[in-house]
């Protein structure tokens, strides 16, 4: 979350990767890691593992908004709904591979 703060915070941050990688694909890929790592935090502490993927897509999802809120202050960056959905769909398919990895781990050998 604070490398993504801080990169939220920059006007231009790695224009190398974004001039050649469509934005939309970076947000995805972005929060569907956060996503992926707040379900394995949200596990470690004891939460089973479907109810640690959910919370952590809502969580992922809600830390989304807040970071495009923080854009619209940015100079030279702006808050984009677009944007919010990307990061959504990331944190919903970030939980969703986690659930997958997760019941394929635990499942018993036949």
């Amino acid at each position: 979350m604070a490398v993504i703060f801080a990169f939220s915070s920059e006007s231009n941050p790695v224009p190398e990767v974004t001039d050649h990688v469509w934005d939309k694909l970076l947000h995805i890929i972005e929060y569907g890691g956060l996503a992926i790592l707040v379900a394995r935090a949200l596990a470690g502490e004891g939460l089973a593992w479907l109810s640690a993927s959910v919370v952590a897509a809502m969580l992922t999802v809600g830390y989304a908004a807040s970071d495009e809120y923080h854009q619209g202050f940015v100079p030279g960056r702006n808050s984009d709904l677009r944007d919010w959905v990307a990061d959504s769909v990331g944190a919903v398919v970030g939980a969703a591979v986690y659930t997958i990895a997760t019941t394929r781990r635990n499942r018993p050998v036949s």
